[in-house]
């Protein structure tokens, strides 16, 4: 019997759940919307059992649209929105409160005052990340100071931590396993990353029981086995990402200086840096890659919270589109004598500039600027902040002067878009012809776990490229352009004096 592999894509705005045959193809696709919760300004919640329920559903969904039995399943792969915060008690799985999203601002505060007493550096140091509410950390803190006895709860070892994958796997094994894999772990404020073990330091920092923590794997690993009331019969999960680490192994950045950056609700660059740590100077975060037997691959990662969001905002907020689609025709049909300038500062600005603070803004209307500027200046608000990304990249690790950007996510697909990133990045930008890259990378690394798919060199020869595109603007229009955004922005920032 040929052997398949499933990829669950838990993500910020759907499930899904991908098929794919032992050559890599993608074989059947099965997706649900979900639900977001905004109860109180910057404030996002998920219903962890509606992102459970989702998740049986579109799996098995994905196995009868493939017409497979689940016997011929070699193994599953997991990838999933990195930094949602769940706590569940381990006696009955029940989560004690809604999955805090990663966009969730609610703790800013409680960073804010870890900054000013000066811990910063501290915290950059063991864990490659910053102070903000976009971690794990300030919000399994804020679950145990506001859910009535979960800080004893939690203290008595009654209580356990995951971000999504975890809560899944936990769900999967019946309570078996409580892990997740080092990418995961990486992201949430309390993992040392020289030393590849959670740090007590950082849980005794914000004041979390180290015992609720999930224990750390590789990540083509083996998970435990999902019991068979999940597809009909026993399977084992051999394979767990955080989903922009995921993208970038679907992408098969596996040598120092290749990067990839997702364009999804908010846009992830990857900069793989190999077996060494750089730290960053300009505001990029450390973290990790992958890892494979052991052995930790590092990266520089700049995060932007709102991309394909914005034009949702279009869409949903403004009504100025009735799909997403439609943006790059509209944009395309602008007029090119205005700069209309959108700072998408909607839950604040993630890298290079960390204010959490600050809220969106449009600077250069005109009586003329109609729907077509705008959407070209949400589009382009996109490749203006690829751009602040890069070049953070270029001054943290000079030998990615050269790069060519690989891209992935929903945005990819607009021709217009992906001319105007590489004319305001000045990089060459490939798209793949398999634009599923999250889910590619989740079932690599179960289908190599399971011994189906070859190391990743032989992984690395199967990925081709759809198109190039190659800078065209001229070089004092993308100046000036660029320039004109980098003022928008300033005037945005809540407190410029602390950047």
């Amino acid at each position: 019997m040929q052997p398949f592999v499933l990829a669950i894509d838990q993500g910020t705005t759907s499930s899904r759940a991908i098929i794919f045959d032992n050559a890599g193809a993608v074989i059947a696709v099965a997706q649900q919307e979900l639900e977001q919760f905004f109860p109180q300004p910057g404030w996002v919640e998920h219903d962890p059992e509606q992102i459970w329920q989702s998740v049986q559903k579109v799996s098995r969904a994905a196995i009868a649209k493939a017409n497979i039995s689940a016997q011929q399943i070699a193994g599953i792969g997991i990838t999933n929105q990195r930094e949602t915060t769940v706590v569940w008690e381990r006696a009955s799985g029940t989560p004690i409160y809604p999955a805090i999203v990663w966009q969730d601002r609610r703790t800013a505060d409680h960073c804010t005052r870890l900054k000013a007493e000066g811990l910063e550096a501290h915290v950059n140091e063991v864990t490659g990340l910053l102070l903000d509410p976009y971690f794990s950390a300030t919000k399994i803190a804020w679950i145990l100071d506001h859910v009535t006895g979960a800080r004893a709860a939690a203290e008595a070892g009654q209580l356990a931590f995951g971000t999504i994958d975890s809560f899944l796997l936990w769900r999967l094994t019946a309570g078996q396993h409580h892990q997740t894999d080092a990418t995961n772990a990486s992201r949430t404020l309390l993992y040392d990353l020289q030393a590849g073990n959670w740090s007590a330091d950082m849980c005794k920092l914000f004041n979390i029981p180290q015992a609720m923590l999930p224990s750390v794997n590789n990540c083509a690993a083996e998970f435990g086995v999902a019991t068979a009331d999940f597809l009909g019969q026993p399977v084992t999960i051999a394979g767990i990402a955080g989903d922009q680490q995921a993208a970038a192994i679907g992408q098969a950045c596996f040598q120092p200086g290749m990067a990839k950056s997702t364009y999804g609700t908010g846009c992830f660059a990857l900069l793989n840096t190999g077996e060494r740590l750089v730290r960053s100077t300009n505001g990029l975060l450390t973290t990790l890659a992958y890892q494979f037997d052991d052995k930790p691959c590092f990266a520089l990662e700049g995060s932007i919270f709102v991309a394909g969001a914005a034009v949702q905002w279009l869409r949903d907020g403004l009504g100025l589109l009735t799909e997403a689609g439609q943006s790059g025709i509209l944009a395309a049909d602008a007029d090119p004598n205005q700069d209309v300038y959108l700072v998408p500062a909607f839950v604040g600005l993630g890298a290079p500039y960390w204010d959490p603070e600050c809220r969106g803004a449009i600077f250069g209307l005109t009586r003329g600027t109609g729907p077509k500027e705008l959407a070209r200046a949400a589009l382009e608000s996109v490749c203006y902040q690829s751009r602040d990304l890069l070049d953070a990249m270029r001054g943290d690790w000079p030998e990615a002067e050269g790069l060519v950007l690989r891209v992935d996510g929903g945005m990819v697909a607009s021709d217009w878009t992906m001319q105007r990133l590489a004319d305001i990045l000045t990089a060459p930008v490939d798209r793949p012809t398999i634009l599923e890259t999250t889910a590619r990378g989740a079932g690599y690394l179960a289908g190599y776990q399971q011994g189906i798919y070859p190391d990743p060199a032989g992984f690395a020869k199967s990925w081709t490229r759809q198109q190039q595109f190659t800078p065209k603007m001229d070089a004092a229009e993308r100046a000036r352009k660029y320039r004109g955004w980098q003022d928008a922005v300033s005037r945005t920032l809540s407190a410029p004096s602390s950047h």
